[in-house]
């Protein structure tokens, strides 16, 4: 039997209806909710051909895990995943884009980082197994849909996986607070990893070793420093911005 994880929130679940909706066992929404956006999200679920279940608000809550499920909740399939960085690259065509976290443990930064990932068109979000989180519910609410859009692989070392984009002639540039060179000087043209820490502890030393070249965002107000997922959207853009 093909295991099952519950996805909650509009767009986490209209996503999975859109893109695979032969994985959707059964959708549950408020009946007491009526309105426009629930009547279209309804008539999608009906056109998926997926089973639709009236829950109230306590059911909702209990099969999400939060009170924020805005009403919608759903019992899919667990999609195959890709099995190895090496799988998901030899299948990329141009130059490759991966955003490698370095110890990301709060789901809600990580389901921001995938969403953004998603938007700039990264090709795999890499992690390692220790000290970082995975794909649960939250994540995928906060994702909006891109945790079932972008594949976020677990890796036993990190150094070594970047040590393997290395050798498939993709650049690691890692973003520190200390560097010298600021991130629009940098060429981030062609194939790339983009390596971002967690929020205070930053890049790992081992980490920051395995970077070809290290850089900074200029700030120019108070902060000293930014969310994690705002980060990477920066630096995802800038990479977008010189690859165009």
């Amino acid at each position: 039997m093909a295991t099952l994880k519950v996805l909650y929130g509009f767009h986490a679940v209209g996503v999975r209806l859109r893109t695979a909706p032969d994985s959707v066992v059964e959708v549950h929404v408020d009946p007491q909710r009526r309105d426009a956006r629930m009547r279209q999200f309804v008539q999608r679920v009906l056109d998926a051909g997926a089973r639709l279940v009236d829950s109230d608000d306590a059911q909702l809550t209990r099969l999400a895990g939060s009170a924020r499920h805005q009403g919608v909740a759903a019992r899919v399939q667990v999609l195959p995943q890709v099995h190895s960085l090496d799988d998901l690259l030899d299948a990329v065509q141009g130059p490759p884009l991966v955003l490698a976290l370095d110890g990301v443990t709060d789901p809600h930064n990580l389901g921001a980082c995938l969403r953004v990932a998603d938007a700039s068109g990264v090709h795999a979000v890499v992690a390692p197994k220790d000290h970082a989180v995975g794909v649960n519910a939250t994540v995928a609410k906060v994702a909006s849909g891109a945790a079932e859009t972008v594949p976020y692989l677990m890796v036993t070392n990190l150094a070594r996986a970047l040590g393997e984009l290395k050798e498939r002639s993709i650049r690691v540039v890692g973003l520190a607070g200390d560097a010298e060179l600021t991130l629009h000087a940098a060429d981030l043209g062609g194939p790339l990893a983009l390596v971002l820490g967690a929020e205070g502890a930053g890049l790992r030393q081992l980490t920051r070793r395995s970077c070809d070249l290290l850089v900074r965002i200029p700030m120019q107000g108070a902060v000293e420093s930014l969310n994690v997922a705002v980060a990477a959207g920066v630096c995802l853009y800038e990479a977008l911005r010189q690859r165009r």
